[in-house]
């Protein structure tokens, strides 16, 4: 927001120094240096600033902002996506600088004032004040640093005002030395990716829950509804078309299980590891501290990995419920394939199901119907597949110690997991729960149908049934037909035999 109004503002005052100028054209004002004098002033005046000071020199920041030098360097940078992070990657990173805050306290390591400013400048954040002040892109650097320090800069400087100072005064609290004391990018970035992830598992499950009741409900309500069975695209055995929608439900049902099982892994989390997994620069009795203040306050069911440099060098459990997620996406667009394949027609189609009407299905033909929101899933499950293959490519990209693509990785996954929250339940109450089997028609391809004789051919055997398929074809005549008139079978038999 701020950055906007920065580029609103300078636009303002490129278009004032162009007046300026064609006042000193017209021999109002005596020279350009006075033109760009007279412009900066205004800009001056405009915009406020003030300037923080870091490692690499004096930063100009907006005034009233949050945010500081790290950050004010890092946004001309990173303008990857447009966007800012994700709220579940910022709510991890403040759960995570008030846990180090409160570890760090109990360790006597921090000032209790600097310390107790610090948990109350995260609780105001996490009830959704300055939310707009982390402006670091979801893609920024390597291994997440940028993200780390816009988290670490605009802690401070609420807690600073918290404090009754100024933003940018750090010589009453640092960013670096008491928002971060305990803590490296190397450790609390991985932390904060395996929160942002279960947490958003944790908004997705109901929808897909959701899904699977719905495609359940359906398979009850289609149970005696039989259909002709198809393999190779081509006409099989009868099943029933609920039978066919408790398998999408099992299918998903597994799938879904899969996502639940992933979790366990993401649990155990890098906290406590700092720089390569050492542990160093951190007291006795942190890691163990923080993580239990950690698991307190994001009601989260966290522990520490074990072997620390495990947890900051491999992606496996990134990787694996990415490749949960990727598994659901496979069996969900198989689902919305086969529903468009049968909802296809009305008359040239299958035209087994009916779809609802959810807006016209086009822009010329009128009374179209098209299964849009099919459509859309199947986009959806695209995508989800390939933010798959972009974390497998982010996990076996990382070098020795650590593995740096870890913000390119965490938007991948979460891109996936909003694209199934949002949808789902769209795709639940608007499609599945409103389709209508078209019995007639299923009955019909049924009847017509030569594979049918299939289910003769324990009693007359396998080339005489294969003679009748290709009568059936040739005459136009049904099997039923055919059969009775040969008198191999009573039309009684036939429909005991379709039952």
């Amino acid at each position: 927001m701020l950055e906007l109004d920065y580029i609103k503002y300078s636009c303002f005052c490129h278009i004032y120094y162009l007046f300026l100028d064609q006042l000193f054209r017209e021999g109002f004002v005596k020279s350009h240096i006075k033109c760009n004098f007279y412009s900066s002033l205004f800009l001056h005046i405009l915009l406020k600033y003030r300037t923080d000071r870091d490692s690499l020199g004096p930063v100009k920041i907006p005034a009233d902002a949050y945010y500081g030098p790290f950050t004010g360097r890092a946004i001309k940078q990173y303008n990857v996506t447009g966007n800012p992070s994700h709220q579940n990657l910022i709510k991890s990173f403040v759960m995570i600088k008030r846990s180090a805050a409160v570890a760090n306290i109990k360790t006597k390591t921090i000032n209790k004032k600097q310390g107790t400013a610090i948990v109350k400048a995260c609780d105001k954040i996490l009830s959704g004040k300055y939310i707009d002040q982390f402006v670091i892109d979801m893609i920024n650097s390597g291994a997440g640093t940028a993200f780390n320090m816009n988290s670490n800069e605009v802690i401070t400087n609420v807690a600073l005002r918290g404090l009754g100072k100024k933003q940018g005064q750090y010589e009453f609290l640092h960013p670096n030395d008491h928002v971060n004391m305990s803590q490296s990018s190397n450790d609390t970035y991985p932390t904060a990716m395996h929160m942002a992830i279960l947490f958003s598992f944790k908004e997705m499950i109901p929808a897909i829950d959701k899904l699977i009741k719905s495609i359940n409900k359906k398979a009850k309500q289609f149970s005696k509804y039989k259909k002709l069975g198809r393999t190779h695209l081509m006409d099989a055995l009868p099943v029933t078309l609920g039978s066919e929608f408790a398998a999408y439900a099992t299918s998903l049902t597994n799938a879904r299980n899969q996502i639940i099982a992933s979790q366990k892994e993401l649990e155990q989390v890098a906290l406590g590891g700092t720089a390569v997994g050492t542990g160093a620069n951190t007291p006795k009795g942190y890691r163990k501290t923080v993580i239990v203040e950690l698991s307190k306050i994001s009601k989260l069911s966290l522990k520490p990995q074990k072997d620390m440099q495990y947890a900051l060098q491999s992606k496996f459990p990134v990787a694996n419920a990415s490749s949960a997620l990727k598994n659901f996406a496979i069996e969900l667009g198989k689902i919305a394939n086969d529903i468009r394949l049968m909802a296809s027609g009305p008359i040239a189609g299958l035209a087994e199901l009916g779809i609802p009407a959810v807006h016209a299905g086009s822009s010329i033909m009128p009374g179209k119907v098209n299964p849009s929101l099919a459509e859309c899933m199947n986009m959806i499950c695209f995508s989800v597949i390939g933010n798959d293959t972009t974390v497998s490519f982010a996990a076996q990209a990382g070098q020795f110690e650590l593995n740096v693509m870890l913000p390119g990785m965490l938007k991948a996954v979460l891109d996936s997991t909003d694209m199934l929250t949002n949808f789902l339940p769209i795709f639940s109450a608007n499609l599945i729960d409103g389709l209508t089997a078209n019995q007639n028609r299923l009955r019909e391809n049924i009847e017509n149908s030569p594979v049918i004789v299939t289910l003769l051919t324990p009693k007359i055997g396998y080339l005489k049934s294969a003679d009748l398929f290709k009568e059936s074809l040739k005459t136009g005549k049904t099997i039923r037909e055919l059969v009775v008139s040969k008198k191999l079978m009573t039309n009684k038999e036939v429909s005991s035999l379709l039952s």
